[in-house]
């Protein structure tokens, strides 16, 4: 596959760089159906450094021109992936991961809880969500960032009200501009207190935020078997 778009998703203030990129067929095929939330395994074609990493994919399965990635810049493939010329081309093994398969949970409620780029898998899940939005009951989206200059797809989150899903974001560290939550995800979670009875839920992120999520949930009723991750 060929890196045909990149976009900056952090400003210049924010002390990490996250960007956004899409990769494309080099003969324009359409991609191949994947699980929302699966994950790929992306090299450079000849180099054995940067070393291939993983990557979830971003977009939904409905999206057939291309894969999309939302990628923090840390050493290794990632940062190169930020200076990686247009065009350049790119080995992909997979989708792979059992990913967050909702088929068996039609008609049920769905709770969404991601922090910083663990958001990735999550925009797979709700782009695929608005594509079936009368298949399943309440959306809910829990995101957390650590301050108002790591926020991620704040413009694509903020249009989600029009596909009738309900997004709230917490930040770790206020601003005296902010006037949404402080504090973790599963602190917000745990606030609203939704009703588990007929929902199930899809936690993307850092092992210690997926355990104290998952203990959230269980404490307000959900059901284990219907918290879902994607690996």
């Amino acid at each position: 596959m060929q890196l045909k778009e990149r976009v900056d998703l952090t400003d210049a203030a924010c002390d990490e760089r996250i960007i956004k990129i899409k990769l494309v067929h080099l003969d324009s095929k359409q991609v191949a159906h994947f699980v929302p939330g699966q994950y790929v395994r992306m090299g450079i074609p000849c180099l054995k450094e940067p070393a291939p990493a993983y990557f979830a994919i971003a977009s939904s399965p409905g999206d057939k021109d291309g894969f999309e990635f939302v990628i923090k810049c840390t050493a290794g493939i990632s940062e190169k992936l930020a200076s990686l010329a247009l065009g350049s081309e790119l080995e992909l093994e997979g989708p792979m991961g059992k990913g967050f398969d909702l088929q068996p949970f039609r008609q049920h409620d769905v709770i969404l809880m991601g922090v910083g780029t663990g958001i990735a898998p999550l925009r797979s899940v709700w782009r695929n969500l608005i594509q079936h939005r009368k298949d399943y009951g309440k959306i809910s989206i829990y995101a957390g960032f650590l301050t108002p200059f790591h926020r991620l797809l704040t413009d694509e989150m903020d249009e989600l009200s029009e596909y009738n899903i309900d997004v709230s974001v917490s930040l770790e560290t206020g601003h005296q501009d902010w006037d949404g939550a402080v504090g973790y995800v599963q602190h917000a979670l745990k606030a609203d207190a939704p009703n588990g009875e007929n929902a199930v839920a899809c936690l993307a992120g850092m092992s210690v935020m997926v355990d104290a999520c998952t203990e959230t949930l269980l404490g307000l009723g959900f059901n284990e078997q219907r918290i879902l991750l994607n690996f």
